[in-house]
């Protein structure tokens, strides 16, 4: 019977030299074991002196002769080096004592062993236990009373039947096991590639709604120009024609429409650059500008659920980001603790962002005073398509792809709950290398 065999990376010289330190220690061993002999028969005994040196030549014999033949044959050398170890255990026996040698009561356990050692089949263990018998029987035989080894011949057939049957049960066992391992595999397999493909499909989808929004925000932005242009040509003709007394009103009204087609352009700009963001490379920028860029986009979806703090200090060191990538990150940020609040219906919500300083690396930090992360959330909260949103207003990959952006330029990000109550995300990110340090480099 074949057996299935998983496929790790081993290194076959380092099979070939573990097999030969074993047969180097048992053929050392076996000779340095001779005091053992001379102890049992209370005088000095060459011939399993002999034979016991000749018993590690064979092993050390064999193993070199199993390394020179193709793999085909490695069962054929295993059996061989069974029959021929289980032959010099009998000659053992028959040296110290014959039927009388304190080694006699071994025999049977000499299957087992083999049996343990050569797992692969059972032809080793049936041809030691035949052996081990055939030593017996003919040891009885020489000395007149081959029934007096009943015994022992029920004990070495016992013995070879269950080690053989171990030894199946053994291949048995490890074949069902690779086969777990094997449907394992292939499950996750299937299950990341699963994921790949809703992952691809995801992406697909929004780069088309990328490529949309750039289309709309270039269409919207041609009728902006000539809004503003014809703003400021009614400012011009009215402010010129209206009496004093309601010329300060409207020309506050035309600077408050001012602004407001200003910040209009603005976000169109913002929206249009994050729909270009594919070709960006990490570089070096300032973390307070990226912040403030993304605080004005999510502005518009903070304004009536809470309350915007901005606590980046400008002087923070220049890190190594995609800018936009970057910006992105922070919106999405701003924007999942803004549903948080508006879901937990905090009446007093506040969002704060603050930037800092620790262990050579800036450190961002996103938090609100909202009900924080549930304790089965928080360690699935950066898996793809997971989320606690409804399907209208999430898709799970928010965070996931957050994290992969982040990552992408030397950065890592995490998520716990403040002590005070609330959720916090914390991003960490290389800063830029000084000048003294580029210099050492170069």
């Amino acid at each position: 019977m074949s057996l299935p065999r998983l496929s790790f990376p081993s290194n076959p010289l380092t099979d070939v030299q573990r097999r030969w330190r074993l047969s180097w220690l048992f053929a050392v061993a076996m000779t340095l074991l001779y005091p053992l002999d001379r102890w049992m028969l209370g005088r000095p005994s060459p011939e399993t002196l002999v034979l016991r040196i000749a018993w590690g030549l064979e092993v050390l014999a064999v193993m070199w002769l199993r390394g020179r033949l193709q793999a085909r044959w490695s069962t054929w050398a295993d059996s061989l080096q069974t029959v021929l170890a289980s032959a010099f255990f009998v000659g053992l026996i028959f040296l110290t004592g014959g039927t009388q040698s304190p080694y006699v009561g071994s025999t049977a356990s000499v299957p087992l062993v083999i049996a343990l050692v050569f797992t692969e089949t059972a032809m080793p263990a049936v041809l030691s236990g035949a052996v081990c018998l055939l030593g017996l029987v003919l040891m009885g035989g020489l000395e007149g009373h081959p029934e007096g080894l009943l015994g022992w011949y029920v004990l070495v057939v016992s013995s070879t039947f269950f080690g053989t049957l171990g030894a199946i049960r053994f291949r048995k066992a490890q074949a069902s096991e690779a086969q777990v391992l094997i449907e394992r595999a292939r499950r996750e397999a299937l299950e990341k590639l699963t994921v790949a493909e809703r992952h691809r499909t995801q992406a697909e989808k929004l780069a088309t709604v990328g490529r949309l929004a750039a289309n709309v925000m270039h269409e919207i932005n041609n009728p902006l120009a000539f809004v503003r242009s014809n703003l400021d040509y009614l400012r011009a003709e009215l402010l010129a024609h209206l009496p004093e007394s309601v010329r300060e009103e409207a020309r506050e009204v035309f600077d408050e429409t001012h602004v407001g087609v200003e910040r209009i352009q603005r976000i169109v700009t913002d929206l249009k650059g994050f729909s270009r963001m594919d070709g960006e490379e990490p570089a070096e920028c300032v973390l307070a500008d990226v912040v403030t860029d993304a605080a004005m986009l999510a502005a518009v979806r903070l304004r009536n659920v809470a309350r915007l703090r901005v606590e980046v200090p400008p002087g923070l060191p220049e890190v190594i980001a995609a800018p936009r990538r970057l910006a992105q990150v922070v919106l999405n940020l701003l924007v999942n603790a803004g549903d948080a609040l508006e879901e937990a219906r905090v009446p007093e919500g506040e969002v704060r962002i603050s930037g800092g300083v620790e262990n050579g690396r800036v450190v961002l930090l996103v938090e609100d005073n909202g009900p924080g992360f549930a304790p089965e959330v928080l360690p699935r909260l950066f898996e793809a398509f997971f989320t606690t949103k409804g399907p209208e207003k999430g898709t799970g990959l928010g965070l996931n792809l957050s994290r992969e952006m982040v990552e992408r330029f030397g950065g890592t990000i995490r998520a716990e709950n403040r002590p005070e109550g609330g959720a916090r995300v914390r991003l960490e990110l290389a800063v830029r290398p000084s000048a003294e340090a580029r210099e050492g480099v170069s």
